[in-house]
């Protein structure tokens, strides 16, 4: 039986795990987006707009498919309370399994699938990426060990530097060798292959094959519930997308997905960093409703003390950061970006009510509410799209509030929570949006009736408010450091640098 994660769930001990751990996934979640960024650049000046759609076109497969493939095999083996050896083989045997039945299956409806996005290049495409999903297969039992023995830097590691050996290695020489759309497809293929290799050597195990029916039942009754809930967030994610492109059209729906990209960006890096580690973090204390309760507070306090007052100084800003980031021909997504920055939030804070779900079971109570979410985006979508971009805008706003609240209730039903809780631990955030968004408003009004241009805009509002949240912190560290401020600074000051750690020194003071 797994006792590797028992030895680490000590309450000073975990909480500085918990940090180091966020500390190192955003890293690595930042690292890869700026990897994509210098990519794009350059392979956008080598291959044709028509390529990187066949790629984006087989990565919708893609992405399907690997939820199916999985299972939801990873997850369980995480979040079980007492793991054995059966679990292990088991776990690997459905993994490797499912991963080589959806790769065939992909492979032999490639052509199928190049009709149904008619394009007919895309076959080819589909059939050699599909060599990725046994891959996979072979490397979710690893990595699943991995988060649960809490190594958060060597996973960051990997996944960042896996990324670099494909999209920035191996990408531009295939690319300058004539390989088009297929330089894309080896790097996708080189990036998997790299992540298994090192996670197979890096996190070993027992690998011999069996299906015990036991541990197959086990592992599959949260592995089925969680791939309901994540195909049925996986629809929400794309029912606005596919309102817009029917009933708006390719320009409105171009706008669209630029505005919500910008707006998700900054979500993705806080919520996937504070789901990854929170998730196998929960799962550790999952009997023990205190530290539950305690974990599940500081994830939704620090989502919140980020979230609010970014979606804030985003909506207030929405026009020059268009301007800046995608140019004139853009202006039009400023005005969606403005409301669907304000859901910042409520996308973010969902990531963490997953986590306490997810660690504690109740998958199929999540799979409900994600079921009523996609319905919900549709519905809001459809309902709003007959006032343009920003009838639509407001509509999936109302679905992501809906999300927020239908999770929330679960989470502190399940951390026996109180709302009064709840809404405390929102209250620093909700303090430092009013004051960061009346300061942001007024310099940003100020410096527009000047002429500036949208650089100095942007700079001069993001250097107060980076300037502000400090001299706020050290005024009034009681109440923007939450409730839980002397353990967060203890841990702070054991795992951060020195230089950190002199001014959490000068902090702890204050606070005692």
């Amino acid at each position: 039986m797994f006792s590797e994660r028992d030895a680490m769930t000590g309450g000073r001990k975990l909480t500085e795990t918990t940090i180091s751990g966020f500390g190192w996934t955003s890293l690595a979640v930042g690292a890869r987006a700026l990897l994509q960024v210098i990519a794009i650049i350059f392979l956008a000046r080598l291959l044709a707009p028509e390529q990187f759609g066949l790629f984006a076109a087989a990565m919708v497969v893609g992405g399907f498919c690997a939820i199916i493939s999985e299972l939801g095999v990873s997850p369980a083996i995480v979040q079980r309370p007492a793991l054995e050896p059966r679990h292990i083989r088991t776990g690997f045997t459905l993994s490797v399994a499912m991963g080589l039945v959806v790769g065939l299956v992909a492979y032999l409806l490639a052509d199928a699938i190049a009709r149904f996005f008619q394009m007919p290049e895309l076959a080819g495409v589909v059939r050699i990426m599909a060599l990725g999903f046994p891959l996979r297969g072979i490397a979710t039992v690893a990595e699943a060990l991995a988060l649960r023995t809490f190594r958060f830097r060597w996973l960051a590691l990997i996944e960042a530097g896996a990324f670099g050996i494909g999209f920035i290695v191996v990408a531009p020489i295939l690319t300058l060798m004539d390989f088009g759309v297929y330089a894309l497809v080896g790097a996708y293929l080189t990036q998997n292959i790299v992540r298994t290799l090192i996670l197979l050597v890096g996190q070993p195990h027992e690998n011999r094959l069996m299906l015990e029916t036991r541990a197959v039942g086990e592992l599959l009754y949260f592995g089925t519930g969680f791939t309901i809930a994540k195909f049925c967030n996986y629809v929400a994610s794309q029912a606005d997308n596919m309102v817009v492109g029917r009933w708006l059209g390719p320009v409105a729906l171009g706008l669209y997905g630029h505005a919500y990209q910008l707006m998700a960006a900054p979500a993705i890096l806080v919520g996937q960093a504070l789901d990854r580690v929170l998730f196998p973090t929960m799962a550790s204390v999952q009997s023990q409703p205190e530290r539950l309760a305690r974990a599940y507070r500081g994830g939704i306090f620090a989502c919140a003390t980020v979230m609010l007052p970014a979606g804030v100084v985003i909506a207030i800003l929405a026009p020059e950061i268009v301007h800046i980031l995608l140019g004139p021909n853009w202006a039009s997504a400023a005005v969606p970006l403005r409301f669907l920055a304000l859901g910042m939030l409520f996308r973010t804070s969902s990531k963490i009510s997953d986590s306490i779900v997810r660690a504690t079971g109740a998958v199929y109570a999540r799979a409900w509410r994600q079921g009523v979410f996609a319905m919900a985006v549709f519905v809001g979508a459809l309902s709003g799209q007959q006032w343009g971009l920003i009838g639509v805008a407001i509509g999936v706003l109302c679905a992501l509030a809906l999300n927020f609240l239908m999770m929330a209730q679960l989470s502190l039903r399940l951390s026996a929570m109180s709302w009064r809780t709840f809404g405390q631990a929102h209250l620093p955030g909700a303090l430092l949006a009013l004051i960061l968004g009346g300061s942001s408003f007024t310099i940003a009004t100020g410096l527009r009736g000047t002429g500036a241009g949208s650089v100095p805009v942007v700079g001069g509002t993001v250097l107060v408010a980076a300037l502000l949240v400090p001299l706020l912190i050290w005024m009034r560290p009681q109440l923007f450091l939450g409730p839980d401020r002397e353990r967060l600074l203890l841990a702070l000051a054991n795992v951060g640098p020195m230089r950190m750690r002199r001014g959490i020194a000068l902090l702890q003071r204050r606070v005692s």
